[in-house]
């Protein structure tokens, strides 16, 4: 590495941290949001009303079938001109911007909350009917039923694709850079185009982001230890 390359990665150091700090910071609240999206997704695909069940079917659907790209540009570019024109109507002047940051939230979680509702909708069909019958039988509320039996026997089938989104949602935010926030990946493009140094800084992201994942991964192991403790250990070797 030369002298210049090396001046260049210490200028950049603190904004490439600060933007993989944004990242972890719009992943984490896209993949909270979802989570919820996906429990009432997951609860409409299930519910015996049918509108429900329509609703419910039409977002994971429609939402999984549509780019993430497009929904971002769509909710920066033409949600902006929606609302400017309707503060316009409303008697205010000048142009009105949505944020960076909750358009980038705001899409991946929408977009989470679509693959979450397929997650969790087969994690709950996999907990035996017997469970869920015998809460019903010893008088359960619909609330105490679902804290009490539906969560503790979902998330062990849940987490390994909980876990697949995350991993998703962490590489996703990288699409981010189109609209021009300062997250992880349009903080090294910044970094290259000036220094002229595009494998060091398109490494250095790489790596960054092999950090993130390969630690996530590591946690969500753990975790699915810990809520498969007590259960029979898979036997994945042939009879």
């Amino acid at each position: 590495m030369n002298s210049v390359s090396q001046e260049g990665l210490a200028d950049w150091a603190g904004p490439i941290l600060s933007g993989a700090l944004t990242t972890l910071e719009i992943a984490l609240l896209a993949y909270a949001i979802g989570l919820v999206l996906g429990l009432i997704g997951a609860g409409c695909r299930l519910s015996p009303w049918a509108p429900l069940r329509a609703i419910g079917t039409l977002y994971s659907t429609a939402v999984r079938a549509v780019p993430e790209l497009l929904l971002i540009i769509l909710l920066y570019y033409a949600g902006s001109q929606a609302l400017t024109a309707l503060a316009n109507q409303l008697g205010f002047s000048g142009a009105v911007t949505i944020n960076g940051f909750v358009t980038a939230v705001g899409v991946l979680a929408f977009v989470q909350g679509a693959y979450m509702t397929e997650v969790l909708r087969g994690a709950i069909l996999a907990i035996p009917r017997g469970q869920l019958e015998a809460a019903d039988a010893f008088g359960f509320s619909p609330w105490a039923r679902f804290h009490r039996i539906t969560l503790p026997a979902l998330l062990p089938n849940a987490l390994p694709g909980m876990s697949n989104l995350w991993l998703i949602l962490i590489k996703d935010t990288a699409l981010i850079s189109v609209i021009g926030y300062s997250e992880l990946f349009f903080t090294v493009q910044q970094a290259a185009s000036s220094t002229r140094s595009h494998f060091l800084f398109y490494s250095a992201a790489g790596v960054l982001y092999l950090i993130m994942t390969l630690s996530s991964t590591a946690l969500f192991k753990r975790l699915e230890q810990r809520v498969r403790r007590g259960q029979p250990a898979l036997n994945t070797e042939e009879a």
